[in-house]
């Protein structure tokens, strides 16, 4: 076991040393730069800046240096803990990344938990109860969320909240609470508006696990160790929980290691739409900015995630298949 571990660590420095390195040059693949970019707004607003003054900002910046030399340099300062400065908001990376991770990991978290709870209880009982009426039903609702966008279900909603209720549902606080201290009152603000953005972006997950469960729940009930185990007198729900749902959760460990990073990644329109304090539209805001070292950071961060997410899914597999070893 302590050799797999050690196995896993060292293929995952090895991972995220190349995704690194292909991030970066994939952000610098577009023509220009940060300055380059910025140029171009304010000539679209009818501002003009000297060559001098471009050229000031770009040895400031380190734009000036070979692609290698701030990759090097970016990694080198990364690993003290220092991810560059970001171009846009003129803030350390570090900071932005900070003051928007914890709300980030928070409705991602809770997304991942709402989706197993409100799946796996319907993926069994959809293959259980195969061609009922619940089942037809569940399945129809399965296919609408994943077909559904996620932004244009956020747009939905708001919408018929708005014209029906009077009651805006953006954001994760009302209007006078954004800026108050914590409170009761302002805690429980927070979870009027905070289901929105779970359901609304755990809906085409939600929807993915119910049909993989259902479908390799369907196999492992036609296997001859279950029809004999029925045949030889064991309860059905022991014999259903005991060994096809174990076996049949194996997809659903396995979909871990990309579901969390995709949650995070995923979400950016919504959190967008949503006005959401995520680290999603900052994300799209570097990529569209050219901001390489605040997007770098976001793509290194969601590669970790990746990787840890992958191994943790390693482990619960491991734990609820006994046919699965470390080896």
């Amino acid at each position: 076991m302590t050799e797999y571990f050690i196995k896993r660590i060292f293929y995952m420095i090895i991972v995220i040393a190349c995704v690194s390195v292909l991030a970066f040059i994939v952000i610098n693949l577009p023509p220009g730069d940060y300055l380059t970019s910025h140029m171009r707004e304010l000539a679209m607003e009818g501002g003009t800046v000297s060559e001098a003054q471009i050229e000031r900002l770009r040895a400031r910046y380190g734009l000036d240096l070979p692609l290698y030399q701030r990759y090097f340099h970016w990694v080198k300062n990364m690993l003290q803990g220092d991810f560059g400065r970001s171009f846009t908001y003129n803030r350390p990376v570090r900071e932005l990344i900070i003051e928007r991770l914890p709300w980030t990991i928070a409705i991602s978290l809770a997304t991942m938990v709402f989706e197993f709870i409100v799946a796996v209880p319907i993926g069994i009982f959809s293959a259980v109860k195969q061609y009922s009426i619940g089942d037809y039903i569940f399945t129809v609702l399965g296919f609408i969320g994943l077909a559904i966008p996620n932004f244009l279900l956020a747009i939905v909603l708001m919408y018929i909240f708005y014209s029906q209720f009077g009651v805006s549902i953006g954001g994760l606080f009302s209007s006078e609470y954004i800026r108050e201290p914590w409170s009761l009152a302002k805690f429980l603000n927070l979870l009027k508006h905070i289901w929105t953005p779970i359901i609304v972006i755990g809906t085409a997950g939600t929807a993915g696990l119910i049909r993989t469960l259902r479908g390799v729940l369907l196999d492992e009930l036609q296997k001859k160790y279950v029809i004999t185990a029925r045949a030889k007198g064991l309860g059905e729900k022991k014999l259903l929980f005991k060994y096809p749902v174990r076996v049949a959760l194996n997809p659903v460990f396995s979909t871990l290691g990309w579901m969390l990073p995709a949650i995070v990644s995923g979400e950016v329109i919504t959190a967008i739409v949503l006005n959401l304090p995520t680290t999603g539209p900052v994300f799209y805001n570097a990529l569209m900015d050219q901001d390489m070292y605040l997007a770098g950071s976001f793509v290194m961060f969601l590669t970790v995630l990746t990787v840890v997410g992958t191994l943790v899914s390693d482990l619960l597999l491991v734990w609820a298949d006994p046919r699965i070893r470390y080896d």
